[in-house]
């Protein structure tokens, strides 16, 4: 595109070989999303229907699934939908919303974990006063941080984006990420300080927040008799694996932004696949099996699906 014309319509130039395996990579992607919204639905299901699971470490795990499920369904059938079309364009409407719910989304998966560590402090190193302190008022209060206050921001990145003029209609990726910047005529310095404030409250502060609790988690844990270190460990290892394996793919999201001229269009698929494939698939996996009350329910619904 020449001049300073806007794109009405954005062409995704990161597919690899369509061609040849759109049919290999839709069985694959349509078996991944039947099984993640199938995972994350019958443990939000479990944890919905069976009252003695309505505790605040629950409800939070129950927001990261339909997080999960929100953010794939954000992604998987525009996905789907270019497998199998001759062109895979967007329109720059639809492309600036799923440039907003994949950031708004994954910026409330890192509040959501930080209001979980929270928990979990309170839980461990001021048992007595959990049930004051995680009341329902509370808990209320984090799940709408969580999803109100990073909607807010990448709202404002999106409108900003959208005031601004396209010089380019070929999108160097899948997905409308923040490679949707290298489509405008000019950078931005309002955006790009407003971006680093974004990335300061939603992802780093929490993290630094994390790192304190759970610093303060392992010390009582350590002065705390064997029963305290073991729940401690039950508890915060499924917690610790999720936001270690979150951490990692939103670090690769800012690799292969900010790099991703130096990588080969394969490799780059390849590091945006590990961003929205497994990981929606991992929060419902690993709370199934190491969350020992969701574990437990987890076997008596299958074994008696079983019998019948």
């Amino acid at each position: 595109m020449d001049g300073n014309l806007n794109a009405t319509y954005i062409t995704f130039d990161g597919h690899v070989e369509l061609h040849k395996f759109r049919y290999l990579y839709f069985v694959i992607m349509l078996t991944v999303y039947i099984l993640i919204i199938f995972c994350n639905f019958t443990i939000f299901c479990l944890i919905w229907t069976h009252k003695n699971l309505h505790e605040p470490m629950y409800i939070f795990i129950a927001a990261l699934l339909v997080n999960s499920v929100v953010f794939s369904t954000n992604i998987y059938p525009k996905l789907l939908i270019d497998f199998l079309s001759d062109k895979q364009i967007i329109s720059w409407s639809a492309c600036l919303l799923q440039f907003f719910l994949f950031y708004s989304l994954g910026a409330s998966e890192f509040l959501l974990l930080a209001a979980m560590a929270y928990d979990r402090y309170v839980s461990i190193c001021k048992p007595l006063q959990y049930p004051t302190i995680m009341n329902k008022t509370t808990v209320n209060i984090c799940l709408g941080l969580a999803w109100l206050l990073p909607a807010c921001q990448i709202a404002a990145q999106a409108i900003m984006s959208a005031n601004m003029k396209l010089c380019k209609s070929n999108l160097n990726g899948v997905l409308c990420n923040n490679a949707i910047y290298s489509l405008h005529c000019e950078s931005s310095d309002v955006r790009s300080v407003f971006g680093g404030v974004i990335l300061i409250t939603s992802a780093l502060l929490p993290l630094l927040f994390i790192f304190f609790t759970y610093s303060r988690i392992l010390v009582i844990s350590y002065r705390s008799c064997k029963e305290v270190r073991k729940k401690a460990a039950q508890t915060c290892l499924p917690h610790l694996l999720i936001l270690i394996s979150f951490t990692c793919l939103c670090a690769f999201d800012v690799i292969i932004v900010r790099l991703g001229s130096n990588f080969s269009k394969v490799l780059r698929l390849i590091m945006t696949g590990q961003v929205i494939l497994y990981h929606p698939l991992f929060n419902p996996i690993i709370y199934g099996l190491k969350m020992k009350e969701i574990s437990k329910r987890l076997k008596r619904l299958f074994c008696q699906t079983k019998v019948f």
